[in-house]
């Protein structure tokens, strides 16, 4: 990459509350709000309008200049720290010194005092890092009194707002485009994502794609009419592992989505004996696998009921589907009108698309995203579907807590922020992977391939030993990052999801560190 374009900075993007949810409703926003506490009504107008920098660089500046504190003790450790009453098994796996006394950017100070890089956005919930100065947003309308506790028979504006958004975006639409917005808002098609439920966690929006699949077997309540395939033995496909087994996939904690990853075996196999559900796995990238299942499952009493499908697949070494395999998929699917199902919980606001499925050429049935999208201020998660998918009874999918205003405000800031960089997180991005590839071809004796697309990256070793030798170093060098070793038949892989805010020096520093690590390893 040539050195001006290494210079790129990303773009200004300043806004206020009435840019983000429209002049009419802050208006009345603003009117209700004066009569409610006899507040001076131009005062909260002036705040309402008050445009706040996202990323201003002065924020950006200090980031870069705490980059070589990263590992260092920077202030006095915590050594009362709470015991906690959590389960045995998260108690075993909670490390202390690396729990957050706060946070600034792509920055933790721990418990421990010291400065931590969340390589990885803290699971990524924080694509932007902590303490995003756009969200200042966030209290400007707390401060105008805008309730985040709202239900699902008033869902407000600003959700509303950006239920419209995420249908979109999704669909590639420009900003402002209300034309097309309206054509797609209305249209029957079954390739048109055009309806949002709007819940609070990945597993519970990937759980809402399950049961509307399933409602076309079975009545989702007493009374209902007769399901379209009525009578067929469902068949659920999912993405296994290279050996072909379940546990590869991840679609959340929910009873039902831990059936699809191998969980709770007696149980899945009392539901197969009975004949209720068959739940198959299909190898990654594999084509074979794709035509063998449509070929046994297509046909007399079996019906595939969905394919679901992340395409980066960060809890398996961060493997990568290949394009000609994802449209081979979407090609059988539609043929045989099995629903899509495509989890982009890990991968939404990471692509520059916004949705990575967008760069695949495909058009999913449903569309899971969130976590990431309001940047860990709040847990909030979406399905999106088509309007031929719309069959669920008002309380068949719904949260009480997923329609809040004020994660619906997170969401839309986000978004708006990637958006306007789009081009800027793509360059970084695959700045990042080159650099890896580079390193990959210099560790040849240890280093097998990189695998996961620009931030999303897996580093995997040629064995387990030297990924946790190389992980552990990182650790003790202040980069929180880590190896997969919690499923069996997991290749041994190192993972990292940088923050999109990352800058290209973030990234030289990044690659540096692993250069270190790796002379460590090789003595």
């Amino acid at each position: 990459m040539a050195s001006n374009e290494k210079k790129k900075r990303f773009r200004k993007v300043a806004a206020s509350l009435a840019d983000l949810a429209g002049e009419e409703y802050t208006q009345a926003l603003c009117a209700s709000r004066a009569w409610l506490t006899n507040e001076k009504i131009d005062v909260l107008q002036a705040l309402a309008n008050q445009k706040v920098d996202f990323f201003p660089g002065d924020f950006q500046q200090r980031l870069l200049s705490l980059l070589p504190q990263v590992g260092r003790e920077c202030c006095k450790p915590l050594k009362q720290s709470a015991r906690g009453a959590a389960s045995n098994e998260f108690q075993s796996h909670t490390h202390k010194p690396s729990s957050p006394l706060s946070g600034l950017g792509y920055f933790r100070v721990g418990e421990n005092g010291c400065l931590h890089l969340i390589s990885k956005s803290e699971h990524y919930h924080a694509p932007l890092g902590h303490s995003f100065p756009g969200y200042r947003l966030l209290e400007h309308a707390r401060r105008l009194g805008i309730p985040n506790a709202t239900h699902n028979n008033t869902r407000g504006h600003i959700t509303r707002r950006l239920e419209e958004e995420l249908v979109r975006t999704a669909a590639g639409l420009s900003s402002g485009d209300a034309s097309g917005l309206n054509r797609l808002l209305e249209s029957k098609s079954k390739s048109a994502l055009n309806r949002v439920l709007n819940l609070e966690t990945g597993s519970l929006a990937a759980e809402a794609a399950l049961k509307m699949v399933l409602n076309r077997f079975y009545r989702s309540q007493p009374g209902a009419a007769q399901p379209k395939y009525y009578g067929r033995l469902p068949v659920l496909l999912v993405l296994g592992d290279d050996q072909g087994d379940l546990k590869a996939n991840y679609h959340g904690t929910t009873f039902l989505t831990q059936l699809m990853r191998g969980m709770w075996p007696d149980f899945l196999e009392s539901l197969e004996t009975n004949q209720q559900v068959l739940i198959r796995a299909v190898r990654p990238n594999h084509l074979a696998d794709l035509d063998g299942a449509f070929d046994a499952y297509e046909q007399g009493a079996y019906k595939i009921a969905g394919f679901f499908h992340e395409l980066v697949m960060m809890n398996y070494g961060a493997l990568t589907l290949n394009k000609s395999y994802v449209r081979r998929l979407y090609a059988l699917c539609k043929q045989h009108d099995v629903p899509t199902i495509v989890d982009e919980i890990q991968t939404c606001i990471w692509s520059p698309d916004i949705f990575m499925h967008r760069e695949y050429g495909v058009k999913p049935t449903f569309l899971a995203v969130g976590k990431g999208i309001p940047g860990g201020e709040y847990p909030a998660s979406r399905i999106l579907f088509s309007s031929e998918m719309d069959t669920l009874p008002q309380f068949g999918a719904l949260v009480t807590n997923g329609q809040e205003e004020i994660s619906s405000l997170a969401y839309l800031i986000t978004m708006r922020w990637a958006e306007k960089n789009s081009d800027l997180i793509r360059d970084a991005g695959d700045y990042y992977q080159e650099k890896l590839n580079e390193l990959a071809s210099r560790s040849s004796n240890i280093i097998q391939k990189i695998e996961g697309k620009r931030h999303l990256a897996g580093i995997v070793f040629n064995d387990l030993k030297a990924a946790q030798s190389f992980t552990s170093c990182l650790n003790r060098m202040g980069m929180d990052i880590s190896v997969q070793t919690y499923k069996d038949g997991c290749p041994p892989v190192a993972l990292t999801k940088l923050p999109l805010i990352m800058e290209y020096q973030a990234v030289d520093f990044i690659i540096q560190h692993m250069e270190e690590a790796i002379r460590t390893i090789n003595g």
